[in-house]
């Protein structure tokens, strides 16, 4: 019996470090985990091998020591990365900038190109490239692949994709709307697709990714046409921590009589903004929960989520001249009936019927939740980034050999 081609994909963040050995074949996950903290006090390792979920505390300085905090928990579960057939390492970097636009094997030149694109998202792919530094001194013998949550969206249409700034300034600074969340946009549509057994260039498609981040994507024909999020995740959809859309006059007008500099109005964008800026609260459980008992600010800052939601739904609508499917993902698209149901509230002359029964069940598997009789598919699909990027980081190898 042949041993399965599985990759080990990472997700390096400034302080985590997310990894799962993936069967880009079955889909399966033989074993996954997060470690959290590194870098500071209390860290932490949790692991699920087999379907056995493990947590302990660990000393853990930097990245280099998470990797092998991560190889030797393994093999004490039973998972030796040296022997469990895998063939490449992929790694998920947020922002590909104007040149890396397809999952890609790094080299030097990509690695600096990584480098050059954290101007456009210092937040994130410092943390990615050390995290893939890191991995190809801990694993010497294997591709290192890069796939982009920028890269679906980087055939955006010019009007969609273009800021109504100078132009010379644009092009200089590499200034355009990038999208983010584009592998799981990719994936789920593909998905939705294949779930209602058509093929995902006859359709037209909304793609609501919900997490903590959200993005909504306008896809024709299994290629994007817009979407929600822009030169950074800041833009649109009204997040946990993040506003989405905001007059940028209102940055400049804080500027002025509050005296906030660019520091302090990063971290107000990031983290202090969103449903937590209104309600003190980001988790959407929590957030529904106190809204229905009566909190004014959860119940004003949940109504100004569903708002924007309903707008980009109704613009999306639009941009396709109708859909066929509408779908939801992530943490809070595929948990929460309450978000789904004021998403699509009052949107029934568009030909948008949701099920109350369907939409309440609860499941982890793809599901309609629309009437019989809505002319358009509302569907939940669960999104799965890590098989995606396994699926991606496996074909962007072989392409190399060929």
């Amino acid at each position: 019996m042949t041993t399965p081609q599985r990759v080990l994909v990472l997700n390096a963040g400034s302080s985590s470090l997310k990894f799962q050995v993936v069967d880009p074949s079955s889909g399966e996950a033989s074993a996954k985990g997060l470690i959290e903290r590194v870098g500071a006090s209390g860290s932490t390792i949790s692991l699920t091998v087999d379907g056995e979920e493990h947590e302990a505390k660990a000393k853990v300085p930097d990245q280099a020591a998470a990797l092998e905090l991560m190889r030797t928990t393994l093999a004490e579960r039973g998972v030796d990365l040296a022997s469990c057939g895998l063939v490449a390492v992929g790694h998920r970097v947020v922002h590909g900038g104007r040149k890396l636009t397809e999952p890609t094997v790094v080299d030097r030149a990509v690695l600096a190109e990584i480098d050059r694109a954290a101007k456009l998202a210092p937040l994130h792919n410092p943390a990615n490239a050390d995290g893939i530094r890191n991995a190809a001194k801990a694993f010497p013998e294997l591709p290192q692949v890069a796939v982009f949550d920028t890269a679906f969206f980087s055939e955006l249409p010019p009007a969609a994709s273009t800021y109504a700034i100078d132009h010379r300034l644009a092009e200089k600074h590499a200034i355009r709307r990038y999208g983010f969340h584009g592998t799981s946009h990719e994936y789920v549509s593909q998905e939705a697709a294949s779930f209602l057994g058509r093929d995902v260039t006859e359709i037209d498609q909304i793609v609501l990714h919900l997490g903590n981040g959200a993005s909504a994507s306008a896809i024709r024909g299994g290629l994007p046409v817009d979407t929600s999020m822009g030169l950074t995740p800041l833009e649109g959809l009204v997040m946990g921590t993040r506003g989405g859309d905001v007059d940028p006059g209102v940055l400049l007008h804080l500027h002025r009589v509050a005296g906030l500099d660019v520091s302090a109005l990063d971290a107000l964008l990031n983290k202090k903004s969103g449903v937590q800026g209104i309600a003190g609260i980001s988790d959407f459980r929590d957030l529904t929960t106190a809204a229905d008992e009566g909190d004014e600010k959860a119940r004003l800052a949940l109504d100004v989520y569903l708002h924007r939601l309903r707008k980009y739904v109704g613009a999306y609508l639009a941009v396709l001249g109708g859909a066929d499917v509408i779908t939801f993902t992530a943490g809070v698209g595929e948990n929460s009936a309450v978000v789904r149901a004021g998403a699509l509230k009052g949107l029934e002359r568009l030909g948008i019927r949701i099920d109350g029964r369907r939409n309440k069940a609860k499941s982890r598997q793809a599901r309609i939740i629309s009437t019989d009789s809505s002319d358009v598919t509302v569907l939940v699909v669960p999104t799965n980034e890590e098989l995606a990027i396994a699926r991606q980081s496996l074909a962007a190898i072989h392409t190399l050999v060929e």
